[in-house]
């Protein structure tokens, strides 16, 4: 059975996100084995400059590296990635899935990944130009990894 892992930097507070997680988490079950890690982000100051972000975005990175399993592809999404239909991330997965049983999503901090992280990854997807609250995209993700199994066999999800 595939593994889908999906490290993401930030805990999730409300009840009503982590309900929305649960449930596709849940639906998740009949189709892979999935892991979601949670890490902690660093603290932003009010005044932030280059460096300081670079150095918060370093230790993020740097975390999250050391929780990707050696045999997983990986893709981060970010939004330097290509933008994919729901049809064409299905047929992503399926693609993966033949080479690899591990795939590793990597959402990261308020501030984004590093490029050194961004150079180790296998892909980069991005869901849209537009700036969302890394708990939504958290089920973003999610629903859009279940549907993609619900494409890939053959079975109807609203649309």
């Amino acid at each position: 059975m595939l593994t889908i892992n999906i490290i993401c930097v930030g805990k999730i507070k409300e009840t009503f996100f982590k309900d929305a997680i649960n449930e596709y988490s849940k639906r998740l079950t009949k189709y892979c084995k999935l892991n979601i890690i949670e890490l902690s982000d660093e603290k932003i100051p009010d005044k932030l400059n280059y460096n300081l972000e670079n150095e918060i975005k370093s230790k993020e990175c740097e975390n999250i590296l050391s929780h990707i399993k050696k045999d997983s592809y990986i893709i981060a999404l970010d939004l330097t990635g290509d933008e994919l239909s729901s049809d064409h991330f299905s047929k992503t997965i399926d693609n993966i899935s033949m080479c690899s049983s591990n795939i590793t999503f990597i959402i990261g901090g308020s501030l984004g990944l590093t490029n050194k992280l961004l150079n180790t990854v296998n892909k980069k997807i991005c869901f849209s130009k537009m700036t969302f609250p890394h708990q939504l995209i958290r089920i973003f993700l999610l629903e859009q990894i279940f549907r993609a199994f619900k494409i890939s066999n053959g079975e109807t999800y609203h649309r």
